[in-house]
């Protein structure tokens, strides 16, 4: 699991103020996105664990950049994560992808958060606490999913 590092390494938790959702495809992150500008709330989007490693950032770019679009008013954050993979990390950061989960060495994780800093980017070194994960509706249909989504968003004590 991960650790704790020194602050001003560019280790940080993301605002607790953003409710955080795990998206598992690009029909989850549009939902999120959708629900979230309906209700003018930010969000926070995290992929599943790891999925760094298996998708990979040009997976995550893609998603961002379609969630944009399809819901353009949306705030919200990306994180991916990377397990504890360095080498994931460190493509996922140099691809530009701005908030990356590294649960590995704490000495690797100082490293990749040194070059994440430089690059405008930061690293968590824990998996953020999430409190809906869009998995357990992993085949619904979209209209499905934004209703999960607003039902909690507007159950979230989490401001915008």
């Amino acid at each position: 699991m991960g650790r704790d590092l020194p602050e001003g390494q560019g280790l940080n938790e993301p605002g607790a103020a953003a409710p955080i959702v795990v998206v598992h495809s690009l029909a989850h992150a549009v939902a999120a996105l959708e629900a979230a500008a309906a209700a003018c709330r930010r969000v926070t989007l995290i992929s599943a664990p790891s999925a760094g490693i298996y998708a990979g950032p040009g997976w995550w770019h893609a998603l961002t950049e379609a969630g944009h679009e399809a819901a353009p008013t949306a705030e919200a954050s990306f994180i991916l994560d990377c397990g504890d993979d360095a080498g994931a990390a460190q493509g996922a950061i140099r691809a530009g992808i701005a908030a990356v989960v590294f649960t590995g060495r704490a000495d690797v994780a100082m490293r990749l958060a040194a070059i994440a800093e430089a690059a405008g980017g930061r690293v968590l070194t824990r998996r953020p606490v999430t409190a809906l994960d869009l998995g357990h509706w992993f085949f619904a249909d979209r209209e499905t999913l934004r209703r999960h989504c607003a039902a909690w968003l507007a159950s979230s004590k989490a401001i915008c």
